[in-house]
């Protein structure tokens, strides 16, 4: 059994192997990135729903989003400080 081990596997299967576990990995990634985005934009629109907005105002993107709960959050501290 001198110089016997695990060598004798053929490179093929070894690389058809790890072929397989890298796909299933990024497939798991894409799935974990697919569900943050889905958290994300569920969050997003939460937001949206409680800012003061006209209804026919399009839909405001993220970062609109982002920015309007910025400066509206900043007005009311505003407002509470001078009252």
């Amino acid at each position: 059994r001198k110089g016997k081990g695990r060598r004798g596997r053929s490179k093929a299967w070894s690389e058809g192997l790890l072929s397989k576990q890298k796909r299933s990995r990024r497939m798991k990634a894409n799935d974990r990135e697919r569900n943050r985005m889905h958290h994300l934009n569920s969050a997003l629109d939460a937001l949206r729903s409680v800012l003061p907005t006209f209804p026919d105002d399009a839909k405001l993107t993220k970062i609109e989003t982002l920015r309007f709960a910025h400066n509206y959050i900043w007005a009311l501290t505003q407002s509470l400080r001078l009252a």
